[in-house]
């Protein structure tokens, strides 16, 4: 049990290192920001499993608190930032016929179109409460901003961070309870 605390508070404190020196890059002031941190999401939940899709989604909700940029679309943020790692985390550990192995062309051209799928999907989940309170905003640039976010940055970042945990610091993917 204190194994997990640990792992847990570590997984807070490394969302933290990365989402904080990027939050002042704003695409739309308020609403969408360019967010590096994204690349964490497919990497908590496959190696930490439905634990670290929790994590992920609710320190996307606490980032939102602490730059003032809490908004009625947040928990539709929390809901998509949930859905996207866990997503992926289910179809690598239960539904593809292959192991999620990064090192092939064919397994990384598959694992990014996952990233691209769940990324349009968090953009569907999000961008209509935004354009529903907040007329003022460029729905289209937000979703774009979104899909972008959630899709770059995994494939570019995540693929090779995954890559290292994996291959060369020994992480194992969580096939447990998803």
């Amino acid at each position: 049990m204190k194994q997990r605390i640990k792992t847990y508070v570590l997984l807070v404190i490394f969302y933290f290192l990365v989402a904080v020196p990027f939050k002042v890059m704003e695409v739309i002031p308020g609403f969408a920001d360019i967010r590096p941190v994204t690349l964490l999401g497919p990497v908590y939940g496959l190696f930490f499993g439905l634990p670290g899709c929790i994590i992920f989604a609710f320190m996307n909700l606490v980032m939102d608190i602490i730059s003032g940029g809490l908004a009625w679309s947040s928990f539709a943020g929390l809901i998509a930032n949930f859905m996207g790692p866990y997503l992926i985390t289910v179809y690598w550990n239960h539904v593809s016929a292959s192991e999620l192995t990064l090192r092939t062309v064919r397994n990384t051209l598959k694992y990014s179109l996952t990233l691209i799928l769940t990324a349009v999907l968090e953009a569907v989940i999000i961008t209509p409460s935004v354009a529903l309170v907040y007329p003022e905003v460029d729905w289209r640039l937000f979703a774009i901003s979104v899909v972008c976010n959630t899709a770059v940055f995994p494939i570019l970042f995540g693929i090779p961070l995954i890559i290292l945990m994996k291959e060369e610091l020994g992480f194992r993917w969580c096939k447990g309870l998803v």
